[in-house]
């Protein structure tokens, strides 16, 4: 299997995963960060498309999967493209930072969700191990 294949398997398993770790913080305790993951409706253009639904998972998955090619083409200049503490400190904090586009968004999570955030960060952190371990094993 060439590399595109497997980063595009990866990316998709490390989406696959981050929803459900989400799906499952917000069954175990109503807080809405899962719902982040598929919420466009401040990007120009894009927030128009339907069905809604569809094109929320449609952004979810080439969001985890633009951003896994790129990282790993970026670390690769570095020869880190293959250590798991990269992928996590990236995704950690730069999902960390991106939680605030929801106060572009009528929908919750509010910005000022402190668990949210939390919940955000952490699962975005989840998601940089596991692409990391991923890379690492299959690359």
């Amino acid at each position: 299997m060439n590399k595109a294949i497997k980063l595009f398997s990866i990316s998709i398993l490390g989406g696959i995963i981050l929803m459900v770790v989400l799906k499952i913080v917000m069954l175990l305790t109503g807080n809405t960060a899962y719902i982040l993951l598929f919420n466009f409706d401040y990007v120009p253009l894009l927030k128009d498309l339907r069905p809604v639904w569809f094109f929320g998972y449609l952004f979810h998955f080439v969001t985890c999967t633009v951003s896994v090619f790129a990282l790993f083409y970026i670390l690769s200049a570095t020869k880190y493209q293959k250590k798991i503490w990269p992928y996590v400190t990236v995704y950690t904090l730069g999902g960390g930072a991106l939680f605030f586009l929801t106060a572009l968004s009528p929908q919750p999570p509010a910005p000022t969700d402190l668990m949210a955030w939390i919940f955000w960060t952490l699962g975005h952190g989840i998601f940089g191990y596991t692409i990391g371990l991923s890379i690492s094993k299959w690359i």
